[in-house]
């Protein structure tokens, strides 16, 4: 049986949907006001992970992953851009959605974008006020009353007396408590605006995600996930809004993802250590990237350092090389046989990829000592569920280099060319020296009763 750590029990449990046979979904998304970095790249892949491992279960699945188009950030970059808020967003989202596609992640069921729900948000609003969760500042905003919410704190394990005003609060004057979040913003000169009972305005953040999650799924679903940073305030303050509104469990099973740290330090602009998802991808496979995210446990820190990207990036080519030496047989998978049994009871572990690829890896060895088309099949089928070795071999084995100074395909088979003609010539030394050149440039040759093939080391 699957079984999943829950944030809100602090502990695994085994996942029992509230619709048998289908699961309901959420997973915060990107702010798009900016290139998406290597912690968006972490939640895009691991929530893609989820959602495919709960298909590859037999349970229908409802994914929703939504788009914040609107907030303080947007507004600004937009402003300083000179550019309307609409071209600034689109413009990201676009990028998004190419970062997204060059990862292997697969689109969710519903991308719904916040400026679409302003009428949800406005309902939900409306029920807070009416159970005397909301109030309407001096300043205009209406705001979230959080000592009236008996639970809050119970996700984040923060008790309210204890937060101090400022732990990533706004100090506003006008509020009954340092506490209170703002649910509606009131409009300032100048700022997009949508009428509301409460006069112009827009809305806070985390309110956001409460109406379309509801919206979308209903008041009460599966899972949510999300980075490790959300757990507080924003996911703490979403179970507060729902279910203060609609007077039922919000949630059953809350999922986030580590830390992302680089060189053991944690990634900020500040410290110089921050990479977009573009940055990297100029130097590595998408698919090594991937492959990096999925060797880590979700919930534990991933380390990025261009050490650890260089030992995905052979650890994958060893998985590919196994497949380049024997094709593969396609049939579905036995999940009786001891490979795919195990693998089947890592990911039912709490998503345990680490314990999945060590699985691979496994099956890799017994492709090459046995040279069976039916574990090559079957290698290929189990990684296929992570999203892995679905190129051809020798598409990834000899793909463009993406380090500078990398020797180029073409460079490579002129000098294959040369080392034939050297061997005909019975110049064997040329041939050798030619045969080391390479190994040095790292390609490794393949000599075969069909000529001479090669593979990047």
């Amino acid at each position: 049986m699957l079984k999943i750590y829950n944030s809100l029990a602090r502990e695994k449990q085994n996942f029992v949907p509230i619709t048998p046979g289908s699961v309901r979904m959420y997973v915060c998304g990107m702010t798009v006001y900016d290139y998406c970095h290597l912690g968006h790249a972490r939640v895009l892949v691991v929530f893609d992970m989820v959602q495919r491992w709960l298909r590859a279960s037999g349970l229908q699945v409802n994914y929703v992953r939504n788009i914040t188009d609107i907030d303080d950030k947007i507004i600004k970059r937009a402003f300083d851009n000179k550019e309307s808020i609409g071209e600034l967003t689109e413009r990201f989202i676009r990028c998004m959605d190419e970062d997204a596609a060059a990862l292997g992640v697969e689109k969710p069921d519903h991308e719904p974008r916040a400026t679409a729900y302003i009428p949800q948000m406005l309902e939900l609003i409306r029920r807070l006020e009416a159970n005397g969760l909301a109030y309407q500042t001096a300043a205009g905003d209406m705001n979230f009353s959080v000592r009236k919410f008996p639970g809050y704190g119970k996700l984040s394990g923060k008790s309210v007396d204890d937060l101090r005003a400022g732990e990533r609060v706004d100090v506003d004057g006008t509020k009954d408590d340092p506490l209170d979040f703002v649910l509606w913003k009131h409009a300032k000169p100048g700022e997009p605006f949508w009428p509301s009972p409460w006069g112009n305005g827009r809305p806070g953040w985390h309110i956001e995600c409460s109406a379309m999650g509801s919206d979308l799924l209903g008041k009460h679903f599966d899972i949510h996930g999300g980075g490790q940073d959300l757990q507080f305030p924003h996911h703490e303050n979403e179970i507060a809004q729902s279910e203060g509104a609609h007077r039922c469990r919000f949630v059953n099973y809350w999922m986030h993802n580590g830390f992302v740290r680089v060189d053991d330090e944690k990634m900020s602009k500040s410290l110089g250590n921050f990479f977009t998802i573009r940055e990297i991808l100029k130097k590595y496979d998408p698919e090594v990237l991937r492959f990096f995210i999925l060797r880590a446990h979700y919930r534990s820190p991933l380390n990025y350092s261009e050490g650890h990207l260089d030992d995905a990036r052979q650890a994958l080519s060893r998985l590919y090389t196994a497949l380049k030496a024997v094709p593969a047989e396609v049939a579905p998978i036995d999940w009786n046989q001891s490979p795919a049994l195990r693998f089947r009871q890592a990911m039912d572990d709490d998503f345990n990829t680490p314990e999945a690829c060590a699985v691979l890896f496994e099956l890799a060895g017994e492709v090459n000592r046995n040279q069976s088309p039916v574990l090559a099949g079957q290698l290929r089928a189990l990684a296929g569920l992570l999203g892995l070795l679905t190129r051809d071999p020798q598409v990834f084995l000899q793909a463009t280099p993406r380090n500078e100074g990398e020797i180029s395909a073409a460079d490579i088979e002129a000098l294959i060319g040369q080392r034939v003609a050297a061997k005909q010539r019975k110049d064997y030394a040329a041939a050798d020296r030619i045969r080391n050149e390479l190994a040095t440039a790292g390609v490794i040759l393949e000599d075969g009763a069909k000529g001479t093939g090669w593979r990047r080391a």
